[in-house]
């Protein structure tokens, strides 16, 4: 599909997938990590054109790629998405945007006049089918007003990355952008994907299991709307078995997705009677449809899925979720 070449930065476990979904469909891929041993092709799955262990090593570069995609940990997110704007090529961001607020308009501020960038960033449940069709069936008013939505992640960090041990993963430390508000914001993002902005925020934010890391393993949202509409996030790292899933209440009926199984279903009846449609789906295939749109903006598409303005929002969520939790009282959004 393409002869691109890209610059992988970083080299972990979203770093290979990217690497092998855009080698699959017929990109060059060079990459960058500081890992000697993550840069090996038979690590990677590819024989990357350049490997690169610094960001100063591909300085000379620069011209040389079609677009950069960002794998690593959050802290990096903001000095590699400018580095990439000021060469003048395309990015993909992994979500989330950056660490914090700050730092997510520090990089708004950095590369918006910058010109003809474009900004891919990787909230990869807008591109999962059920959630498309789940979000249309709300915009199509399949369930009347909604008036209350649950969205719920709960599974085990250890479980994650069974190959290595936890607490050598990202999600443990603190600084580099780890724990559950941040990295499972994909949740806010859906959130905002179906509903828009919130007027106000009320969030807990804890440790709270035996978990070996430095970071939150347990979130609890409420948000309240303009109109009425009431929603709660839950997220924690220590669940077991696994859940994700999203029910929203209209007034006429009620809406819910789960990814296992990986079902969207429908109600408007009193008892358990619901209106069932299965999807025999890869995780993996909502990485490849973005990988799909980012060779598509490549090419010159304009029209992006997920922005960075939409993720300089999903920050101003948590960041309302952080005062919230600090100072024990509700956030409105207005106060940003």
């Amino acid at each position: 599909m393409s002869n691109k070449h890209l610059l992988i930065l970083g080299s972990g476990s979203v770093g290979k997938r990217h690497m092998h979904n855009f080698s699959q469909l017929g990109c060059s891929i060079s990459a960058m990590d500081p890992n000697a041993t993550r840069l090996k092709s038979e690590y990677l799955g590819v024989e990357p054109v350049y490997s690169f262990q610094s960001m100063e090593e591909i300085e000379q570069h620069w011209q040389e790629f079609d677009g950069v995609v960002v794998c690593s940990p959050p802290k990096f997110h903001l000095d590699q998405c400018v580095t990439a704007a000021k060469a003048g090529l395309p990015i993909l961001s992994e979500k989330p945007l950056t660490r914090n607020l700050e730092e997510a308009t520090n990089l708004l501020k950095s590369i918006q006049d910058i010109p003809n960038i474009q900004f891919l960033l990787g909230y990869t449940y807008r591109w999962w089918h059920p959630l498309k069709i789940f979000r249309d069936e709300l915009r199509n008013n399949k369930i009347g007003k909604p008036l209350h939505a649950r969205f719920i992640m709960s599974a085990h960090l250890a479980d994650w990355h069974p190959w290595e041990a936890y607490q050598d993963f990202f999600m443990s430390s603190k600084e580099l952008g780890g724990g559950a508000l941040l990295d499972e914001s994909h949740f806010v993002d859906l959130m905002l994907w179906f509903f828009g902005m919130p007027e106000s925020v009320t969030a807990q934010i804890d440790k709270l299991s035996n978990l070996d890391i430095e970071t939150d393993d347990n979130v609890d949202i409420l948000v309240k709307y303009k109109d009425g509409l009431r929603v709660s996030i839950h997220l924690d790292l220590f669940g077991r078995p696994h859940e994700k899933y999203i029910y929203v209440i209209g007034e006429g009926a009620s809406i819910q997705w789960s990814l296992d199984p990986n079902v969207v279903k429908y109600s408007n009846k009193m008892e358990q009677n619901w209106d069932r449609f299965e999807f025999e789906l890869e995780r993996n295939d909502m990485f490849i449809e973005v990988a799909k749109e980012y060779l598509k903006i490549l090419d010159g598409k304009t029209d992006i899925n997920c922005t960075l303005n939409e993720g300089v929002q999903v920050m101003k969520i948590l960041e309302a979720c952080r005062i919230s939790s600090r100072e024990n009282r509700t956030v409105k959004l207005e106060e940003f």
